[in-house]
């Protein structure tokens, strides 16, 4: 490490918490200049509540990184173009660099700061991290956008493997850092971004180590010991085939082309216990991940509009109560209210689960797809938007490549299909953990004599059903014929 008073770069980190493969970084550190690390916490950016508590996690791990490295981390709460400017002015920086955002309104904010700040005659670079594909780099052969998921698919993966990641800078000048700027607070703690009253946040304390660290462990981990059998028994909650890696991932603990070369190297090598039938499902699960920003990137307003816009006159329910018990995981199908809990205690749900839960608030419950979206982007330490949005639309049936409307999910059915020994709605739902496999999935459908046997006492101990699953079923085929027929339900 060495220090100088030359101009600095200054490097604006995002979800791009991390040192290795990071391209800004790497610029910056390349250019010869000393650097100024700076993380700002806007509000027009800034995450949800769970997010949030990832953030304060992340944003400690890459401080000590860059401590032991010699340097340090700026830290700054407001408008991002207001701060970066109050920093160029204490520093002198004549080179602002960063990693690009595709989603809205990151990525507006960012073309209007790279305006501004080359109109100011100050250098500013941004760079690809956060995807192996960007929105502009895959298309069809006339030059448009895919609306299947396996075609986009196709037309990536024949563009070749992305590029290797780059590795961590082996030396990094540091420029020091002011005492003060407009937005600056002088530690993690003051930007608040940990619940206190109530402090939520023991079940995710367990559960997650933010960090670049503790990525790699995790994602050595898996490849070395659960990848086996992923590409057909991820879909088994309990099992936990899967490498619950996307919050590192949101958060750029680690980037998606460190991912690829980690997960090919593993298995072409022998030292992973997958296959590559694994592989390949694991990759194209990465590839899901850009597909879903490309659809953002050209469509901005997904976070609100249908995709498919007939669905506009969909007759959605405006019912607070239902809403409501589907949020606490209190709606009497237990493989749902498993998830909701998991998602709750946790802030993560597999993602089996994730398309179950989904399905019944928009088709059991008959609720706009919209709020669910706003509560998984709100519960979840891993809501990407894009992905988010995608995926809710792709269940609601309103999205592209989406899953056919009438398929409607039976909670009852995905439970035996996909937990048949009950192990994950035990784990999630203890007040039925004594039930036998055969009632654990429909414990309505028992005699009281025989749930008294095991000490579960429906409306008490746990709730009935809030809606019959074929009485909701035929409400949600007839909301189709509305929408089939263009008109709006009252």
């Amino acid at each position: 490490m060495t220090r100088s008073t030359s101009s600095p770069a200054i490097v604006w980190f995002r979800n791009d918490l991390r040192l290795a493969d990071n391209p800004a970084l790497d610029a910056a550190v390349r250019s010869g200049a000393p650097v100024v690390c700076l993380y700002v916490h806007d509000p027009a950016t800034a995450p949800a509540s769970a997010a949030q508590w990832w953030l304060d996690g992340a944003l400690r791990s890459l401080h000590k990184d860059l401590r032991a490295r010699g340097g340090d981390l700026a830290l700054a709460s407001g408008p991002a173009g207001d701060v970066l400017r109050a920093l160029i002015a204490k520093t002198g920086a004549r080179h602002v660099v960063w990693n690009r955002r595709y989603a809205p309104p990151g990525r507006d904010i960012d073309a209007q700061i790279k305006a501004a700040l080359k109109q100011d005659g100050v250098a500013a670079e941004s760079f690809a991290s956060s995807l192996l594909h960007e929105p502009w780099t895959v298309h069809t052969q006339a030059g448009g956008s895919f609306r299947v998921y396996t075609a986009w698919w196709r037309a990536a993966c024949a563009t070749g493997a992305p590029a290797r990641p780059l590795a961590e800078p082996d030396t990094m000048p540091f420029a020091p850092l002011p005492r003060a700027f407009d937005g600056h607070v002088a530690s993690i703690d003051a930007l608040g971004l940990l619940p206190r009253k109530p402090d939520w946040a023991g079940g995710f304390r367990t559960a997650w180590t933010p960090g670049e660290d503790a990525a790699h462990a995790q994602l050595a981990d898996f490849l070395r010991d659960d990848f086996r059998g992923y590409a057909t028994r991820r879909d088994i909650p309990a099992d936990m085939v899967c490498s619950r890696l996307s919050p590192a991932l949101h958060h750029g603990h680690l980037s998606p082309r460190q991912i690829w070369h980690a997960a090919v190297a593993a298995v072409e090598s022998g030292a992973s216990n997958g296959t590559h039938a694994d592989l390949e499902k694991f990759l194209s699960e990465l590839g899901w991940r850009d597909f879903a920003a490309s659809l953002l990137f050209e469509q901005p307003d997904l976070v609100t509009t249908n995709y498919r816009r007939d669905f506009d006159v969909m007759p959605w329910r405006n019912d607070d109560a239902s809403f409501a018990a589907w949020c606490r995981g209190q709606t009497g199908y237990p493989l749902v209210d498993a998830g909701m809990r998991e998602l709750w205690h946790t802030g993560w749900m597999h993602n089996r689960v994730r398309m179950v839960v989904a399905s019944f608030l928009t088709k059991h419950l008959l609720i706009d797809w919209r709020r669910g979206e706003g509560w998984f982007r709100d519960t979840l330490v891993d809501a990407d938007i894009a992905s988010n949005v995608t995926n809710w639309q792709w269940v609601a049936g309103c999205g592209v490549d989406a899953a056919p409307y009438f398929r409607i999910m039976n909670p009852v059915l995905q439970g035996e299909k996909f937990d048949p020994d009950g192990r994950y709605i035990r784990q999630w739902v203890p007040e039925l953990a004594r039930l036998p496999d055969d009632l654990i999935h429909a414990p309505w459908k028992a005699a009281p004599r025989d749930l008294a046997r095991f000490g579960v006492r429906l409306a008490q101990d746990y709730p009935e059903p809030i809606v019959d699953h074929a009485a909701a079923r035929a409400r949600a085929l007839a909301a189709l014929d509305a929408v089939k027929a263009g008109r709006r339900e009252t």
